[in-house]
């Protein structure tokens, strides 16, 4: 029996199906903890990636990335709020906040008067102070979060700071990819918690809780998992995907995948259904990909080729999982083990998978058929105690079908032990069944 009732006054928590998820308030407690942490570590990370001032500009509803993982995570509400780490030497790390409005979580951890100065000003005495060589921006990256200064902001720092400083700005992108990628033992209890959410909604979703053949659309079940994040009081990232693969359909392609199926489509018997989803809470994202059979009447399990196709991916993963991946070994020498692995076995395959934590398309080491070709991505290192978003799938000739090629997609969220990565829950390996 699930319980999603609602909290009452005074609770600490709210429970969803098992799962203790904290309220807001509590969780800005834990992640102010979580940010003492990440501070601790910033200043060695800006020595290797030689930043001597790193500055992240808040705009008033446009809230940069980066915020709530540098600065305590609460509403910024300032038109323009900033926020600078500076290598003071022997000082250690200066941490500076310019706000509009004054924070007492925020003066916690940064100078930060109760009577805030124009930042214009604090900025041209911060640089005057300390004359950085090199000022870390958020410009130049290959991803959002780390080319997420805004053009007008850009210019106010220059004019702010005068050109001489203007002369020394830099890209931050290896501290930003180091920042992000880097995930702190605090966090595993909660990333666990937030998969085993995933995992239940999901299969609630994929269930006859969710399901009437011939009645129910992809966007019923869409609509049911949206329904199911508001009782359990998180939100997604993305909106979830459904496909659907049926005996005697053409395939649809989108992008080198197996296209989403429209909304109006109606789950019959006998179809293939997967499901693409994810979960965000306290900073951190999930993402899980599962697939279902919606049993014909009379049937009681699958057919023999579906279960050959789902060993296929099972195969797959632990190729990539337990024997291709290790910490220190790259993202591209752990692709290529897998790969030359899977024809050995005459299995057809695809990996796509991707960094997990802060976003669920994460920073840090990408083992992924699209950068094979890549230097720059399959040359990073794998990390122990990285998260990663076991991505892939394989295609399988089923018999049943009159030979009909179907794909078996997963998505597993992961971390890297010495001995390779390893799921936060167990992996599917029977198809979830619809009655």
């Amino acid at each position: 029996m699930l319980d999603s009732s609602p909290k009452t006054a005074g609770d600490s928590a709210s429970m969803y199906a098992g799962v203790q998820l904290l309220d807001w308030s509590d969780q800005m407690v834990v992640r102010d903890g979580w940010l003492d942490t990440r501070h601790e570590m910033l200043l060695p990370m800006m020595r290797r990636h030689d930043i001597d001032m790193w500055i992240v500009v808040n705009e008033e509803f446009h809230d940069d990335p980066l915020t709530e993982y540098i600065a305590p995570a609460r509403p910024y509400t300032g038109r323009r709020d900033v926020f600078v780490f500076v290598d003071a030497g022997s000082d250690g790390l200066r941490k500076v906040a310019a706000t509009g409005y004054w924070e007492e979580t925020v003066a916690r951890y940064f100078e930060s008067p109760i009577d805030p100065r124009p930042s214009a000003e604090v900025l041209k005495e911060l640089y005057d102070t300390h004359r950085p060589d090199r000022i870390g921006l958020g410009f130049g990256g290959s991803r959002g979060m780390t080319r997420s200064l805004t053009h007008d902001s850009h210019q106010f720092l220059a004019e702010s700071m005068g050109p001489e400083a203007a002369g020394r700005f830099v890209s931050a992108e290896e501290l930003i990819n180091e920042y992000l990628a880097t995930r702190i033992p605090e966090e595993f209890d909660v990333y666990t918690d937030l998969v085993a959410l995933t995992e239940t909604i999901t299969k609630r979703a994929l269930s006859s809780e969710a399901i009437e053949p011939g009645t129910t659309t992809v966007g019923d079940v869409r609509r049911f998992m949206y329904d199911e994040l508001w009782r359990a009081g998180v939100r997604t990232w993305f909106q979830p995907d459904l496909r659907v693969q049926r005996r005697g359909m053409a395939e649809v392609g989108s992008r080198g995948f197996l296209a989403v199926a429209p909304e109006e489509t109606v789950l019959r018997h006998g179809d293939l259904v997967h499901v693409d989803f994810g979960i965000s809470y306290m900073g951190l994202d999930s993402d899980w990909q599962k697939m279902a059979y919606v049993l014909h009447p009379g049937e009681d399990d699958v057919p023999d080729g579906l279960k050959v196709a789902l060993a296929n991916t099972n195969s797959l993963q632990d190729a990539l999982m337990l024997r291709a991946s290790r910490p220190g070994r790259t993202a591209g020498e752990a692709y290529r083990l897998t790969m030359a692995e899977m024809e050995e076995q005459g299995i057809t395959a695809q990996i796509y998978s991707h960094p997990l934590g802060n976003h669920g398309h994460g920073l840090g080491p990408s083992i992924d058929f699209r950068s094979a070709g890549r230097s720059d991505v399959t040359s990073r290192p794998l990390v122990e105690g990285a998260y990663i978003s076991i991505e892939l799938n394989t295609k399988t000739s089923v018999p049943e079908w009159d030979g009909q090629e179907i794909f078996v997609m997963a998505e597993d969220p992961a971390h890297l032990t010495s001995d390779g990565w390893r799921f936060f829950r167990p992996r599917q390996e029977a198809w979830y069944l619809v009655r």
